[in-house]
């Protein structure tokens, strides 16, 4: 086969995925862009209206009130989701039948988040909720996790990191498998504690590994919604009110798409401010080159 038909096999085998990423996120996104410049209301004609809905979401409380919540919620589920992944990964990779540890700690992932909101607000619930019952066989008087200002969106932040944990763990395992034995023979020789052996062999060698972890974790945070929507529908008070329940509220209860859209924007744009940050400042501890010996 000569280099010409070479190259359109490629085209004809990476066309339905080239297709799908242009109909299905290309286009959308350049709507989305399109659309936070107009006054539109889902039905008539557009009306164009430059940067005013930006204007309009500098001075929407609702909307600072989700930025904040969000912001609060990435800061609790990035660094605890990364940590105990980490630490559940390096507890079974040595460990015998992690096969079965990685199945038990990976369901949870493969459950709908529906189901698994509902379930929470069960375990939850400040009256009758299984937490709150155990807490009470021991003498301690559980909160009202959902509906407590103060703990709703610690709740959330802990049940989205009990959630993502199985494909965190699963991804710091295969890193860790990845890591050459021979280092650990050599730091061994060389009479390193298990201490040094993570700090001069293990960290350096998974950071690639920690590197994309964190980077979706930053991504999955910002775009928290089903959670909140099923357990909390932002309340109280909108205590638990995210950017993209935000964003549904607008253009699907309010009619409000020009708005809408912007708001979707401004959350492109801090997910891709704080990517750029994490790749700029990645270069200073990320070895590529040391992973893939």
């Amino acid at each position: 086969m000569n280099n010409k038909n070479r190259k359109w096999w490629g085209y004809f085998f990476i066309g339905p995925q080239l297709i799908g990423m242009i109909v299905f996120s290309v286009i959308p996104l350049i709507f989305a862009f399109a659309l936070s410049m107009m006054e539109w209301d889902g039905f008539g004609d557009q009306r164009f209206i430059g940067l005013e809905n930006y204007f309009h979401l500098a001075n929407d409380s609702s909307f600072i009130k989700a930025l904040l919540n969000t912001a609060y919620y990435s800061i609790l589920v990035i660094p605890g989701g990364l940590i105990l992944a980490l630490v559940i990964a390096l507890a079974l990779n040595k460990v015998k039948g992690k096969d079965f540890y990685r199945l038990f700690y990976f369901m949870p992932v493969v459950t709908s988040s529906v189901s698994v909101g509902v379930i929470w607000m069960w375990l939850l619930n400040g009256d009758i909720g299984l937490i709150n019952q155990l807490l009470d066989m021991i003498g301690i008087e559980g909160p009202k996790w959902l509906t407590d200002r103060k703990l709703v969106l610690p709740s959330i932040a802990g049940l989205s990191i009990w959630w993502g944990l199985g494909t965190n763990m699963v991804i710091f395992l295969a890193g860790l498998q990845s890591i050459p034995r021979s280092y650990y023979e050599a730091a061994d020789i060389d009479g390193a504690s298990k201490i040094q052996k993570f700090r001069h062999i293990t960290f350096p060698l998974l950071s690639p590994t920690t590197f994309f972890v964190a980077i979706m974790l930053v991504i999955s945070s910002f775009q928290v919604f089903d959670q909140s929507y099923v357990m909390t529908q932002g309340g109280p008070g909108k205590a638990s009110y995210t950017l993209v329940l935000h964003i549904y509220e607008m253009a699907f209860r309010r009619s409000a798409f020009g708005p809408s859209a912007a708001a979707a924007v401004v959350l492109f744009l801090i997910i891709l401010i704080f990517t750029l940050i994490q790749f700029s400042v990645s270069k200073r501890w990320v070895h590529y080159e040391d992973g893939g010996r």
